[in-house]
């Protein structure tokens, strides 16, 4: 098979998984609260399973599907931004993606107890000027009884990095599950 012939099944698949992704994206409804799992109290390995699937989704950098793990009365302290609500989350999220380019993010459990759960993260992002950026911060995180999250308080710092300074590097939305986290990127 020639390089042309592969080329031209590769640009196929992707039309299709994109036009799959926009699919699931527009059926999304940000209207409803579904029960998402797992649900409080958290023993550590459900804590541990709750910031996994945070950081897939915020990987997917899809605003509406990240807001269905938030309550709809959802409230959020992001540095110095408070938000209240879905509708608010989803347009603080398209600006921040919009802004925040090759966005890469991990997520570590840092602490749990009960409905709550204390994570440190770090994301990588490149400004409209090509300028580098590793965000570092922490987040406390509150459950309701649906296991959405009701409360978010952040709390970031951005430092400029050169490009040669990036630890995550893999390709794709979702963080292989072999690739290093935090602790072991020394972060």
């Amino acid at each position: 098979m020639c390089f042309k012939t592969k080329n031209k099944r590769l640009n196929n698949k992707l039309i299709n998984i994109n036009e799959k992704i926009k699919e699931i994206t527009m059926n999304v409804n940000l209207a409803t609260e579904e029960i998402r799992h797992p649900l409080p109290n958290f023993t550590v390995e459900e804590a541990i399973e709750k910031v996994s699937k945070a950081e897939d989704a915020w990987n997917t950098k899809q605003p509406e599907v990240v807001a269905t793990a938030y309550s709809l009365d959802t409230k959020w302290r992001n540095r110095d931004i408070f938000i209240n609500g879905r509708v608010e989350m989803v347009t603080l999220l398209t600006e921040k993606w919009q802004s925040e380019k090759h966005y890469k993010l991990i997520k570590e459990l840092w602490s749990v107890h009960e409905n709550r759960i204390a994570v440190r993260f770090a994301y990588e992002w490149q400004n409209e000027a090509g300028q580098w950026f590793r965000s570092y911060g922490n987040e406390n995180w509150q459950f309701n009884e649906k296991g959405l999250m009701e409360q978010r308080h952040a709390s970031i710092n951005d430092v400029k990095i050169k490009e040669s300074e990036r630890k995550f590097l893999w390709t794709g939305e979702k963080r292989p599950i072999d690739y290093p986290g935090l602790t072991e990127l020394g972060l």
